[in-house]
């Protein structure tokens, strides 16, 4: 019955499209100004490939987490073994992560996510709090230090000015899933607070993959006089998310909802309470001048059993980050210049216990004695500046500077108080950006990042420090272009990029748990990456737009020997070969919109040797939304959707080289879900 309700509801609402009637939208992508940069400009006038996603896209999908949208955007993959289960890669970087997303910074409303060893989650944010999500890709955010890969800036939704609203929604899914959704915002000349709740949980497509997660969000901005302004931001999380893991060949091929044996036999798991606050001031001292300063920290209390071992584990992070602005003029040129600095201190701890599951049969993980305790203190810090220059009407000079410091302090049963710094590690950037006449912009920069290795990564076999281990380093090349056409109808972006990755990192598999890091030699990250948004029809009754974007990827090792084999020119292990991605949505004035999205991802090298290779496979997800009016004051919201609408079996995620220990074959495959159908409700009180 709720398969026929969506399929209903679909035909109902692709039917009504073209009969309806919406208000144009005169937006241009390219004019949308950068919110997370310290020196904002719009889109077009950055020399940098730059992704931006809003609200609207978040809301075009099921609203879970960010895999399909974050799919659209060329050159990004996000693969997706499970809610609580991903990797975020840019441009190959991070691929070959083995859990986990790594090389890449993130920050919420200018609070990193991204831990001091690098490791960066935001699967358990509520998409539903979520405004605008910018995403800079290589190198080139020179103001956020470390990341290879990049940034991805998300912010915070705010309540519409000088009004109070209160909402509730409600979805309903496949695999038993169930998303609720408690909303309320109160805004005056003055303040501005937003708060969210959300509740979801799903029993999940395979076995061992129950999810649960609570989440409270709470945003409130202040302004103070006429040039001083005060934001908060408060985000607390609740999850107990069930791990099914990685399987084999064989059953992913047979029986792709099985967890792995030893996972579903000891019913793994993952738990952790989280709590992440910030306070951030903002003040125009006069025309020229101006500082923003937040201060931040964070909170986290896990508990992990898995069948090698009972993890318990705390992280306290305590931060600032602060930059300040000045405009004027440079002989005779205008000129605006930022610089600052953030600093993070993260303290960690962890206990491991032996699991006692295989001695108590059926009763999932049981606690044994403890074996291991590890106290980390993490400190990072980044000092930075960057200066634009006007230098005539149509070109703009970019150029910035940064310096890094990263270091681990470890004392566990084999090092007491050992210290590991990786040094002062500069990283420089020049962009260029010329109008090649009225909305048409080509842009070229060279930029150089880093990525530190992890705290697990430095240590031997034996639990000593790896003081020899080097960062990655990597060199970015790039050329694009971004153009309106057609009287701004159409939206262009194409880049060719080369990346170039010396100290090249690699993880060794030691156990099914453990991993030690190398230095290996270095890796080429090279890539086509394009997007195409028309609008087909943008009248009163009636808005149709389409999108196609892709990627065409070449990333090897150009130099990568581990003990006696070489895999130099073979291609990198975990990274899609291809992307492409073509949308349509239609939105008509009634309130009913459509939207339909068809990703395909090319083949996927599983191990370093290019002996496995997923498949090459093709998703596409449909949604459609009727938004109405109960009565005055009283809004309501009715929607539909399907994902993986083919029914297509495909690899969702990939553990790169996966080894078997024993007889057991090795674990290279997430199954992906199959179709899955969702439907949901929302109203919507504003006064």
């Amino acid at each position: 019955m709720f398969k026929n309700f969506v399929s209903l509801l679909l035909c109902l609402c692709i039917t009504t499209a073209a009969f309806s009637q919406i208000k144009k939208d005169t937006i241009s992508l390219s004019e949308v100004v950068l919110k997370g940069a310290p020196i904002q400009k719009t889109i077009q006038n950055t020399a940098a490939a730059v992704a931006v996603l809003t609200a609207v896209d978040i809301n075009k999908s099921d609203g879970l987490i960010l895999t399909p949208i974050l799919n659209t955007i060329p050159g990004v993959s996000m693969q997706q073994g499970a809610l609580n289960t991903n990797r975020i890669m840019v441009r190959g970087i991070g691929a070959r992560a083995q859990f986990g997303t790594t090389k890449i910074k993130a920050y919420f409303d200018g609070i990193p996510l991204t831990t001091g060893e690098g490791e960066t989650t935001i699967d358990d944010l509520n998409l539903g709090a979520i405004e605008k999500i910018e995403i800079t890709k290589g190198p080139n955010a020179t103001s956020f230090g470390s990341g290879l890969g990049g940034v991805i800036q998300l912010f915070s939704k705010e309540t519409p000015p000088r009004e109070t609203f209160a909402k509730a929604a409600t979805t309903f899914g496949s695999f038993g899933l169930l998303h609720q959704q408690y909303t309320a915002g109160y805004a005056n000349a003055k303040s501005n607070w937003y708060s969210s709740f959300a509740n979801v949980q799903q029993d999940g497509f395979r076995a061992n993959s129950d999810y649960n997660r609570k989440t409270v969000n709470v945003h409130g901005k202040q302004q103070l006089g006429s040039k001083g302004k005060l934001s908060f931001l408060g985000t607390f999380t609740r999850l107990k998310a069930f791990i099914p893991s990685s399987i084999n060949e064989n059953d992913f091929n047979n029986n792709p909802e099985k967890a792995a044996p030893t996972w579903a036999a000891a019913k793994g798991f993952e738990s952790y309470d989280k709590v992440l606050l910030g306070l951030a001031h903002q003040h125009q001292f006069s025309a020229k001048w101006s500082l923003q300063t937040s201060v931040f920290g964070s909170f986290k209390d896990a508990y992990e059993p898995r069948p090698f071992d009972i993890l318990e584990d705390n992280t306290n992070t305590v931060g600032l980050r602060s930059h300040a602005n000045f405009k004027d003029q440079l002989f005779a040129v205008p000129m605006e210049l930022s610089f600052g600095t953030e600093l993070l201190r993260e303290q960690y701890k962890n206990t491991l216990y032996r699991n006692l599951y295989q001695s108590h049969p059926g009763q999932g993980s049981v606690q044994g004695e403890a074996f291991s305790s590890v106290n980390q203190n993490r400190n990072y810090s980044t000092f930075f500046v960057q200066m634009e220059l006007q230098l005539n009407s149509k070109l703009q000079l970019e150029t910035g500077l940064s310096f890094n410091n990263t270091s681990y302090l470890l004392a566990n049963e084999t090092n007491q108080n050992e210290p590991n710094s990786f040094g002062a590690v500069w990283s420089p950037r020049v962009g260029l950006s010329y109008q090649v006449s009225k909305g048409k912009h080509l842009y070229t920069s060279v930029s150089n990042g880093f990525s530190v290795p992890s705290v697990a990564e430095t240590l031997t076999p034996q639990g000593k420090i790896n003081i020899s281990l080097k960062p990655e380093l990597g060199w970015n090349y790039e050329l694009g272009f971004k153009g309106n056409w057609l009287k701004q109808k159409l939206y262009t972006e194409i880049a060719l990029y080369t990346t170039q990755i010396k100290n090249l990192l690699v993880a060794r598999r030691t156990a099914e748990d453990q991993f030690v890091g190398i230095n290996a030699g270095s890796s080429s990250h090279s890539g086509l990456e394009y997007v195409l948004r028309y609008a087909l029809l943008n009248r009163e009754q009636v808005q149709i737009k389409t999108y196609v974007s892709g990627a065409l990827n070449v990333f090897k090792f150009n130099e990568f020997i581990d003990g006696d084999a070489d895999y130099s020119g073979n291609q990198l292990t975990g990274a899609p070969q291809s992307q492409f991605n073509f949308g349509f949505d239609v939105q008509t004035k009634l309130g009913i919109s459509w939207n339909t999205a068809l990703q395909t991802v090319g083949k996927i090298p599983m191990n370093d040797s290019n002996t496995k290779y997923s498949d090459r496979y093709a998703l596409l997800d449909s949604k459609v939304t009727y938004l109405f009016r109960l009565f005055k004051g009283l809004n309501a919201e009715v929607n539909a959707g399907v994902n993986n609408a083919l029914n297509r079996k495909y690899a969702a995620n990939i553990l790169p080289n996966a080894v078997g220990f024993g007889t057991a074959a090795p674990r290279y495959f997430y199954p992906g879900n199959p179709v899955n159908y969702y439907g949901g409700f929302s109203v919507l009180y504003s006064f």
